[in-house]
């Protein structure tokens, strides 16, 4: 029969991995607590980094429906819930992990779909959600410009053609016809 404390750790768990968009397990072994601490704040507002029990962690995974991490929980590990953006908290990660090689990220979940240590590390190098929108905006802006000049080159081209015209029709009437100011002249 499970203990009180071990039903409420699962429950809380089972809660952090339901409201998390992914989740990333580390091993720690060799950190001191001032780089836990350091480390936590790396991640930003949107990601809690807890050290955890494997079995309870791995018992709270299933009940929240992830089973790919089950391999992933041996020897020491830790987990980084992110709520926010995940590129953020994985920059954090990886940044940390190259300052201090005793944190190893053994891999996660992102939206239920399991990710390998490499991709969260290629996950790490894409750019925040803001600067991937303001990309995005203004590639749309470029293209509705380049839509305007489409529309506007019929016209246009219509336009310097019937000018082409009548300067042709003027010097060809020209040389039969005398000018308008010349035709008074001559009255």
């Amino acid at each position: 029969m499970a203990s009180p404390d071990k039903v409420a750790a699962v429950d809380e768990m089972r809660e952090k991995f339901r409201n998390a968009n992914a989740a990333v397990v580390t091993a720690y072994t060799g950190l001191t607590v001032a780089q836990l601490k350091e480390l936590r704040r790396s991640l930003g507002e949107n990601a809690q980094y807890r050290v955890v029990k494997n079995t309870l962690t791995k018992i709270a995974a299933n009940e929240a429906g992830i089973n790919q991490l089950d391999d992933l929980f041996s020897g020491s590990s830790a987990v980084a819930f992110v709520t926010g953006d995940p590129v953020e908290a994985a920059k954090g990660l990886r940044d940390f992990a190259k300052e201090n090689p005793a944190l190893v990220i053994k891999g996660g979940v992102l939206d239920g779909k399991a990710l390998s240590a490499d991709e969260i590390k290629k996950l790490a190098d894409l750019e925040s959600r803001e600067v991937l929108l303001a990309k995005l905006a203004g590639a749309m802006k470029a293209k509705q410009s380049q839509a305007a000049a489409l529309f506007q080159a019929p016209l246009s081209k219509f336009v310097r053609t019937a000018e082409a015209l009548r300067q042709k029709q003027a010097e060809q009437g020209g040389a039969d016809t005398p000018a308008p100011a010349e035709a008074e002249a001559a009255e």
